[in-house]
């Protein structure tokens, strides 16, 4: 014990870290085992019974929560390349130029990131109601909202990797003959990549995530989280915790990827 005392002692940080990232894994880990739970004739939904693999082998057993799921994924893909295109021009305009009406448009940029959801939703139900869209609430108009609320967060994303980025660089590339079309594709462009593809996922999740926004601009459409919402009454399926599961494995896979393709080329860089 003496020895496991001193060790904690001199690893109070990494020790605090862990027992974060622990705590902050629990629901993650809890949803993995409940993908294995063979809730059959059950009362008790939310008890784990017995293993099985059948949640694994049928994901989409019950009605429409694979549909669901793929609605989800496009409105998130789509509002993913509308929010990050518009996002990224807006964060370069406000880092790179100055002009009048910059600081209260960094302003208004930020209201939808401090809006509570229901008074965005509610607004944005307002908005297409008044411009004659109240009877066609569904896929395009769930998208425009997802768009709308996601662009701020893009913007502040990307704001940031602009302001870290170092200006001689691109200087440099001026004074080794390039124009600004190559400056830009060859030293701008991939330094802030990063800032442009956090902001990317940022603005998936946001989107795939999303319930009351999406509940009141969503018409007959279905999305997961509303399906999920819905299911709650009578009883969720396992297999929603099957596509928990894989969402959180595939977006572990893209960090784990994305950090082992960046030590790669820091130690590229660092032999050369």
């Amino acid at each position: 014990m003496t020895r496991i005392g001193r060790w904690i002692g001199s690893h109070l940080v990494l020790t605090g870290g862990l027992l974060v990232l622990l705590y902050m894994y629990i629901p993650n880990i809890i949803v993995a085992i409940m993908s294995f739970n063979d809730s059959s004739g059950a009362r008790n939904l939310y008890a784990f019974q017995k293993f099985t693999w059948d949640n694994w082998l049928n994901p989409c057993k019950p009605d429409n929560l694979c549909s669901s799921v793929v609605t989800s994924i496009e409105i998130g893909l789509l509002a993913t390349l509308g929010a990050t295109v518009i996002g990224t021009f807006a964060a370069f305009g406000l880092v790179r130029h100055r002009f009048r009406g910059r600081t209260a448009m960094n302003l208004v940029l930020f209201l939808p990131m401090a809006t509570p959801e229901i008074v965005m939703g509610s607004s944005l139900l307002a908005l297409f109601v008044a411009a004659g869209l109240g009877g066609q609430l569904g896929f395009w108009t769930i998208l425009l909202a997802h768009i709308m609320f996601c662009i701020s967060f893009v913007v502040v994303t990307v704001k940031s990797r602009l302001a870290g980025l170092d200006g001689n660089l691109e200087q440099a590339a001026a004074d080794l003959y390039a124009n600004e079309w190559q400056t830009f594709w060859k030293v701008t462009f991939p330094l802030v990549f990063p800032g442009i593809l956090a902001a990317a996922l940022l603005a998936f999740s946001l989107s795939f995530d999303d319930f009351i926004i999406t509940n009141l601009n969503s018409g007959q459409t279905v999305t997961f989280p509303m399906y999920v919402w819905g299911a709650s009454q009578r009883g969720v399926p396992m297999q929603v915790n099957v596509i928990g599961t894989l969402m959180f494995i595939v977006a572990l896979a893209a960090v784990i990827i994305g950090e082992l393709g960046a030590r790669r080329r820091r130690k590229a860089i660092a032999s050369r």
